[in-house]
C-alpha cells in the first residue's frame, strides 16, 4: 500500500520502518540526535514541518516542530522528493544551496552519518506517491 509523502500515514510508515530495520536499529545505539525538517512550497502552497528524533535506542518520526532540536534542515518539495526518491544526492543538494542545514549542534549530524544513512535506507523501502 502506497502513502502520500509527508502524511500522516508517511509518517506511520517511517515509524513502522525504522523499527523494522535492521540497520537504522543497529546504527543507532548510542546515538542522541535530534532532526527537524522544513519543507517549503508544498503542491498545495503550504509548508510542512516533521522531525526525526533518534534517542533511548530508538527513533520517532512525527510531524511539527520539536522544541529543541541539534539541526534544522530547509529545502524545497521538489528537493525533498528528489532526495526521498534517491535521485538527488544529500551532499549535491547541499553543495548546490537547495538545502539549508542549521542548528546549535551540526556538528551531531556528521558524528552520526552511520544512523542518519541507515535513516534514508529504512524510509528508501517505504512505497510512496508523491
Amino acid at each position: 500500500m502506497s502513502v502520500q509523502f509527508l502524511s500522516e500515514d508517511y509518517v506511520a510508515a517511517a515509524n513502522e520502518a525504522l523499527s523494522n530495520h535492521a540497520g537504522f536499529t543497529g546504527a543507532i545505539a548510542g546515538v542522541d540526535l535530534a532532526l527537524q525538517f522544513q519543507v517549503t512550497e508544498m503542491p498545495n502552497g503550504d509548508d510542512v514541518a516533521y522531525y526525526v528524533d533518534i534517542s533511548g535506542g530508538g527513533g520517532t518520526v512525527g510531524l511539527g516542530e520539536l522544541d529543541d532540536p541539534d539541526v534544522v534542515v530547509k529545502n524545497s518539495y521538489e528537493t525533498a522528493v528528489g532526495i526521498s526518491k534517491g535521485d538527488l544526492n544529500t551532499q549535491l543538494a547541499f553543495m548546490t544551496g537547495k538545502l539549508e542545514v542549521s542548528g546549535k549542534n551540526v556538528s551531531k549530524l556528521l558524528l552520526n552519518q552511520a544512523a542518519v544513512n541507515e535513516l534514508a535506507n529504512a524510509m528508501a523501502d517505504i512505497e510512496t506517491e508523491y
